[in-house]
């Protein structure tokens, strides 16, 4: 098979090797669904010449398996009220994007094995190859998630431990999935000893859909509020693409696929090709972020994102 996810194959791909997508009613921008898609280039190795999402003796070992033991551990119910409290009224100050972008120069992504750059660099790589496959300008919205989907990790530079600023995502109130990255760590988690909350649906209905969850606080829940927050002109997918990006144990593995309703197939399989150019992208060459900045200050502007926004 190509290299493509089992959507691309299952849809086909362009004679001309250019990713195709069919445009349906809008609602303020251009939500789309996927019709085709061509296979993007991907490496076996990461830039440390390993596989990607290697948790066992990987290069960054003690300091990502350190990031997941502190999350597994301290992520509840309650502790995702709280932050949630503390960060979405949104007065921690006013920034564009490009300054978050300048900040996040200083931070590297303690629960990710695959990568000791900059994050701000890795923004810009998954914008590019996506703008690579999606050359026409209506999709450009695809692009600009490429790069606003990991800007949350400023929650990092402004005083929050990593543990609960960055790594994979999943359910909190209801059971922990074995599918997980180092879910051994749940142990010693309140919410496992908690009546409602230990259970397979927990505080969920069976099949209430995706969107319904309350997630482990992060990045890209993060991101998610404050984007909504600050009403830009994202369309829902792009929306979508940030706020479940990291929740591998769903749309990468299979786990959580009881709270699924019938829309939340085209979630995921937006969720699943944004996936591919975020996770591919870390062994590109660094790309030139001085001469991109013009290009992706204009997408801002087009998308309502341009000026100070509320974070």
């Amino acid at each position: 098979m190509s290299a493509t996810n089992s959507f691309c194959s299952s849809v086909g791909e362009g004679s001309d090797g250019v990713m195709r997508l069919n445009e349906v009613e809008q609602v303020h921008s251009a939500p789309l669904t996927p019709t085709a898609c061509t296979a993007v280039d991907k490496t076996d190795a990461n830039m440390f010449g390993v596989a990607f999402r290697m948790y066992e003796n990987g290069a960054r070992q003690s300091t990502v398996e350190q990031n997941y033991k502190d999350d597994h551990e301290n992520m509840t119910v309650d502790c995702v009220q709280q932050k949630m409290k503390k960060w979405l009224k949104f007065d921690h100050g006013e920034y564009t994007i490009m300054e978050i972008i300048e900040l996040l120069d200083d931070l590297v992504d303690d629960s990710d094995p695959d990568v000791d750059i900059p994050n701000s660099i890795h923004d810009f790589q998954t914008a590019e190859r996506i703008r690579k496959q999606f050359p026409d300008p209506k999709h450009d919205w695809f692009a600009l998630a490429g790069l606003l989907h990991d800007l949350g990790k400023v929650l990092s530079m402004w005083g929050e431990p990593q543990w609960c600023v960055v790594g994979d995502t999943y359910p909190v109130g209801c059971e922990h999935a074995k599918e997980i990255v180092f879910s051994e760590f749940f142990r010693s988690n309140p919410d496992t000893a908690h009546p409602v909350y230990a259970t397979k649906n927990g505080m969920y209905k069976p099949s209430c859909g995706i969107e319904q969850l309350v997630m482990s606080w992060g990045h890209d829940e993060y991101m998610y509020r404050m984007l909504k927050h600050n009403t830009g002109k994202l369309p829902n997918e792009a929306l979508n693409v940030i706020r479940y990006h990291s929740f591998y144990p769903w749309h990468t593995v299979g786990a959580y696929t009881h709270f699924e309703k019938s829309t939340d197939t085209i979630l995921k399989k937006w969720v699943q090709e944004f996936n591919k150019f975020d996770l591919y992208s870390k062994s590109d060459d660094l790309p030139d972020v001085e001469k991109l900045k013009p290009y992706y200050q204009g997408l801002l502007e087009k998308y309502g994102l341009g000026g100070k926004l509320r974070w």
